[in-house]
């Protein structure tokens, strides 16, 4: 199989851009035809393999339309313990490598996938595709590539998601990594020793969490006049870019921004924060990072392109269905209950779905709950004629809360830090915002009547809590970075105060609205928009009609 450096060395370009990127010139009948192949591919594997035969409950489809009948969806659960002691006789293909994430916690504190060797070739294409997309300026644009490009390791390691995605970029254009040794590096020795040979090497790239990608340059501007010239002595190159860098420093009145030292040519960025931390990363780098939406169970699943507007959907890595957010509550009042998907093809323009994905060449996944919601901004990219429904990351869509300088919370930690804490309570709900370009854990908070403490004392006493509990199960990925939240400037919690009988009065009206649906209780972590003006409402009367108002008042 012909591979992107090989085109790229051999001069081939408009070829290594077709191979890439020329996904986005695929009408919605090419893209789904594609799908629909690759899918009737992977059922066969997943009949042929002990795992598969488990998760599909014996089904044996012979068409798309049967699979999806006949399958039910699945979530990381359905796949252990065989995917936990990663075992390689059970699954559809020959592992390359196993990869890690965070497990949940109180369950199993790690998540281990595996990546079949066809499956890693085609996600080498794609990150070819992305990387393409971050250093180009129109369709067809190759002309900022070539072997040797100069990128910053700011990615986990080869275990890790973002560590194979960075690793196959690089491979695929030949880049040399910032410092050569990084992956053997803790997070602080590497970045000061990346910064040291960018310094003397030049820098033109790099990728990675845009949080960490923030409090990389944090780092840099704390430390800009403590700057130790003494080892860049013998290079020249780096006491000149050094020299420079802060005269446009002192000319613009500020300390010295990375964006002073190197005019980098590209950042992509991936994340549930990426949309949140672009800004901030444009302001210390110089330029917005290319956000990629990506994740451990199925690799690159969209990309946005050079207009670093809605990402498009790549058709070549799984397969996509949808759940619509209507149908998505309904599970979550009753998780018996088997939601409806729908097919890219089938997806409406400012609705919520949550994303299910069949992994293809290999992968163990099927019909499988990534736990992520987006949302549909568009059926198409009017302006660069892209013929795919373009999207954002939404939220969570399970009971998880992802929230830079926290980690991954489920609805179990969250309950434990709040009983810790000792606060006479009613009931409460959590999910998390965005304020002032940060991303938060709000809590929603009913007190027993008359309880006299503050949302700022709550908020302090959750966090400590929670800092507690970290250690105890260690969900936090981000510990591994000392003082994380002074250096992004992080206050990730919190609190709103709820008036006496809330929740009460709340699961009352919903009772009334959603008419034929028991309500037995509302879902603590990541409720539906439309609960919190009911929740807030001082009075019942303000968020109910008055007729059924006087139903809810004089219960």
């Amino acid at each position: 199989m012909t591979r992107p450096v090989e085109l790229l060395q051999q001069g081939r370009k408009d070829e290594l851009w077709q191979m890439c990127c020329g996904f986005i010139d695929l009408n919605m009948t090419q893209f789904m035809t594609i799908q629909k192949r690759l899918l009737l591919e992977e059922i066969r594997l997943l009949k042929s393999c002990e795992l598969g035969r488990k998760v599909m409950r014996g089904a044996m489809p012979e068409t798309v339309e049967k699979f999806r009948e006949q399958v039910p969806l699945t979530t990381y659960a359905d796949y252990c313990p065989e995917l936990l002691q990663r075992r390689e006789d059970v699954l559809p293909a020959r592992v390359a490598r196993w990869i890690r994430a965070p497990g949940k916690p109180g369950e199993y504190d790690i998540k281990w996938m595996p990546v079949s060797e066809h499956f890693a070739e085609e996600c080498e294409r794609v990150c070819g595709g992305f990387t393409l997309f971050a250093f180009c300026r129109s369709r067809g644009d190759v002309s900022q590539i070539k072997e040797h490009l100069k990128v910053l390791y700011t990615m986990g390691g080869a275990k890790y998601a973002s560590g194979i995605l960075g690793h196959l970029a690089q491979q695929t254009f030949n880049f040399d990594f910032l410092p050569f040794n990084g992956e053997r590096l803790s997070f602080t020795r590497r970045r000061e020793s990346g910064f040291t040979e960018a310094l003397y090497r030049g820098l033109d790239g790099f990728g990675g969490i845009p949080s960490v990608l923030v409090a990389v340059g944090e780092q840099i501007k704390q430390q800009s006049e403590e700057i130790n010239i003494r080892p860049l002595l013998s290079h020249p190159q780096a006491l000149l870019r050094l020299g420079r860098a802060l005269v446009k420093s002192k000319l613009a009145h500020r300390p010295l921004l990375p964006k002073d030292l190197w005019p980098v040519k590209a950042i992509v960025g991936s994340g549930t924060d990426s949309a949140i931390f672009k800004k901030r990363v444009e302001e210390l780098w110089g330029r917005y990072p290319l956000e990629i939406y990506a994740g451990t169970e199925g690799g690159i699943y969209a990309t946005q392109t050079w207009d670093y507007e809605g990402m498009s959907f790549v058709p070549n890595l799984n397969f996509f269905e949808f759940i619509p957010e209507e149908e998505h509550f309904k599970w979550q009042l009753d998780h018996s209950y088997q939601p409806k998907t729908v097919l890219l093809d089938e997806v409406k323009a400012g609705e919520n779905y949550e994303i299910v994905i069949t992994n293809f060449h290999g992968g163990p996944l099927a019909r499988f709950r990534i736990g992520d919601m987006v949302r549909i901004t568009s059926l198409r990219n009017e302006k660069l004629n892209i013929d795919i429904p373009q999207m954002v990351f939404y939220g969570r869509a399970d009971d998880i809360i992802d929230v830079t300088g926290l980690g991954r919370l489920t609805e179990r930690i969250i309950w434990e830090a709040i009983d810790n804490t000792g606060i006479p309570y009613v009931d409460w709900m959590a999910r998390k915002e965005v304020m002032e370009d940060r991303a938060i854990l709000h809590l929603y908070l009913e007190i027993e009547d008359h309880y006299p403490v503050s949302e700022e004392a709550i908020a302090a006493a959750l966090g400590g809590e929670l800092k507690k509990l970290n250690k105890r199960y260690r969900y936090n990925p981000y510990s591994l970075i000392n003082n994380f939240e002074s250096l992004v400037g992080l206050k990730p919690i919190e609190v709103t105060l709820l008036p006496h009988r809330a929740f009460a009065n709340c699961l009352l009206w919903q009772q009334i609205e959603e008419t034929g649906l028991e309500y037995v209780k509302l879902p603590h972590v990541n409720p539906p928009d439309k609960v919190f003006p009911l929740l807030r409402a001082e009075k019942a009367r303000e968020a109910v009609p008055a007729v059924e108002a006087e139903a809810i008042l004089v219960q």
